[in-house]
């Protein structure tokens, strides 16, 4: 399936303003425009808890959330957010899709973002952060939450760098993932993505840019070092997950803008030459966020993938 929407947020042209920030700076709830039920935009949203995880020698306290914990027998959909993302940085999506497709969700921030733990000032990510991710933290996450995975099994929805985390835990996990919706990912480096990092470094240092993020991360340097320092490593250039998309069973949506800052349609067309169950969504007047630019479409296609393949019901009354 290869389908283009169209609609009225188009990024402006040479704006490479991270993706994040561009939401933030909305200062409304993008789904919230087409597509949120009554109960998305109601003021009691979903208490936030913490939990600690233990995993690579660490132990992080992780802020997460759950939405219709009450919707017993629907599957479980789990966020993953961007490079510079956190909970409170998806503003009402995850709710809104999740009662569009009669899903639970699960919904949390990775170590070093939001309001879970910060990352050491002089600490640096390593080259396979997001193998880490995927391999160590999320299985020591799921158990931390008492969620078994292998009779519980989640349809995943990642964000950029959380779409490639997605992924690579689809591809180490084949028996413990439903699914994935994998929204401007990440399986190669490429100049533009470079580009428009190096153009997020500038503004940091030089606008209010850094003010704009600590609305969402109690350490912004923790957040945004952590990203801009690993994505800007000379190292970090031969940085490639084409090699494992064949172990990844399940079937994928693969959603990419047309109008991308940070990646062009080869991300989403490596995907499909790799992964056997891909599917493909291109969105016209869509950047780096499509939640963002293009909520309706985003959340009609998503739950479409999702019932095709078993994983949304009928939506219930909250």
């Amino acid at each position: 399936m290869s389908t283009a929407a169209r609609g009225p947020h188009a990024p402006r042209a040479g704006d490479a303003q991270p993706a994040a920030v561009a939401q933030a700076d909305r200062g409304h709830s993008p789904a919230a425009d087409a597509s949120a039920s009554p109960q998305a935009l109601a003021s009691d949203a979903p208490a936030r808890a913490f939990v600690t995880v233990a995993w690579n020698g660490r132990q992080d306290r992780i802020e997460y959330q759950h939405i219709a914990p009450h919707r017993t027998a629907a599957p479980l959909l789990v966020f993953l957010h961007e490079g510079l993302g956190s909970i409170t940085m998806w503003k009402d999506f995850p709710q809104a899709l999740c009662d569009a497709a009669g899903c639970r969700g699960l919904v949390f921030s990775r170590w070093g973002y939001g309001d879970s733990s910060p990352r050491g000032a002089h600490e640096r990510w390593p080259v396979e952060f997001m193998h880490q991710q995927a391999h160590d933290f999320l299985p020591a996450f799921f158990a931390a939450l008492d969620i078994d995975t292998a009779r519980d099994q989640p349809w995943l929805y990642g964000h950029s760098d959380g779409a490639s985390i997605a992924l690579l835990h689809a591809g180490a996990c084949p028996s413990r993932v439903a699914g994935v919706v994998a929204a401007a990912p990440h399986i190669f480096v490429e100049d533009v993505t470079i580009r428009s990092i190096q153009q997020a470094r500038d503004g940091y240092v030089t606008t209010s840019l850094r003010s704009k993020l600590a609305r969402y991360h109690q350490d912004p340097d923790s957040a945004f070092w952590g990203w801009n320092d690993i994505w800007l490593d000379p190292a970090f250039r031969r940085w490639n997950i084409q090699d494992v998309l064949r172990d990844v069973q399940c079937p994928v949506l693969a959603v990419q803008g047309l109008d991308d800052e940070y990646g062009t349609m080869a991300q989403i067309d490596g995907i499909a030459a790799h992964a056997p169950r891909c599917e493909q969504l291109r969105l016209a007047d869509c950047g780096h966020s499509p939640h963002r630019d293009q909520p309706a479409a985003l959340i009609e296609s998503v739950t479409d993938f999702l019932h095709r393949h078993g994983g949304a019901k009928t939506p219930t009354p909250a």
